[in-house]
C-alpha cells in the first residue's frame, strides 16, 4: 500500500503545526517539499485552493486543513497523550489562534501591505490573545495543562512567527515571561528541530 503524502512548505505555520503532529504520532510518509511559486499541478488538483499543508491518505482521501492532519495523526497514534485535554479545549484554543491571533499576525508581520494602521497597532491587537494565553501559563507550564499538548503544538507556530517579527521587543515584554518560557521550551524540543531539517524523512521502523 502507498504512503500518505504530505505536501508541505517547511517555513509556513500551518505545515508546521501538521508536520509535528505527524512526527508525534510516527506517521510514516512522503514528505513533499513545495515552491509557493511552482505549485505541483496534483497537490492543486488534490486541493484546488492552493494552500499547505495538504495530506493525501493512502485511501486517497484528501486532507487540506493543518487542524485536520493533527487531530487525523493524534487519533492514530497518540504516544504522549496530546489529546487528553479534550477535543474542545482544543479546538477553542486553535479557534483563538486562527479566526483571532492570526489576521492580526498578518497584518503586524505585513505592516508594508496594511497601511490605515502602524505595526505598534496590529502588534497591540496581537497582544491581546497573547495576554490571554500568557494567563494560561502562568497557571499551568503548558496551555491546557500540565504536559504538553496539541493545543501547544498548534499554536506554537504562530507565536514564534509573532516573536520573530521584532525579536529583541519581544524578547524584552516581562508581561509576557510566561509565554517567552514556553517558546522557548518549544523552539529547543528536538522535535521542532527535526521537523525542520531540510533533510526530514518520515520514516519509521515501528508502525503506529
Amino acid at each position: 500500500m502507498a504512503l500518505p503524502k504530505l505536501f508541505s512548505f517547511r517555513r509556513c505555520p500551518y505545515a508546521m503545526r501538521a508536520r509535528m503532529a505527524l512526527y508525534q504520532a510516527r506517521i510514516a510518509l512522503d514528505l513533499i517539499e513545495v515552491e509557493l511559486k511552482n505549485k505541483p499541478e496534483l497537490m492543486l488538483k488534490l486541493s484546488p485552493k492552493g494552500t499547505v499543508p495538504v495530506l493525501v491518505q493512502s485511501s486517497g482521501e484528501v486532507l487540506d486543513e493543518s487542524r485536520d492532519i493533527l487531530f487525523w495523526a493524534l487519533e492514530r497514534n497518540d504516544p504522549d497523550t496530546w489529546l487528553a485535554a479534550g477535543l474542545d479545549p482544543i479546538n477553542g484554543l486553535i479557534d483563538e489562534c486562527d479566526q483571532i491571533f492570526k489576521p492580526w499576525l498578518d497584518r503586524y508581520k505585513y505592516h508594508v501591505g496594511y497601511p490605515e494602521h502602524s505595526p505598534e497597532y496590529y502588534r497591540s491587537q496581537a497582544l491581546l490573545t497573547l495576554s490571554a494565553w500568557e494567563t494560561r501559563l502562568r497557571q499551568s507550564e503548558f496551555l491546557l495543562g500540565s504536559s504538553p499538548g496539541a493545543a501547544d503544538v498548534a499554536l506554537f507556530p504562530f507565536v514564534r512567527q509573532f516573536a520573530n517579527v521584532d525579536r529583541a521587543w519581544f524578547d524584552s515584554q516581562q508581561d509576557l515571561q510566561a509565554l517567552r518560557n514556553w517558546l522557548g521550551y518549544w523552539l529547543e524540543d528536538p522535535m521542532f528541530a527535526a521537523v525542520m531539517d531540510k533533510r526530514l524523512e518520515f520514516s519509521f521502523s515501528e508502525a503506529p
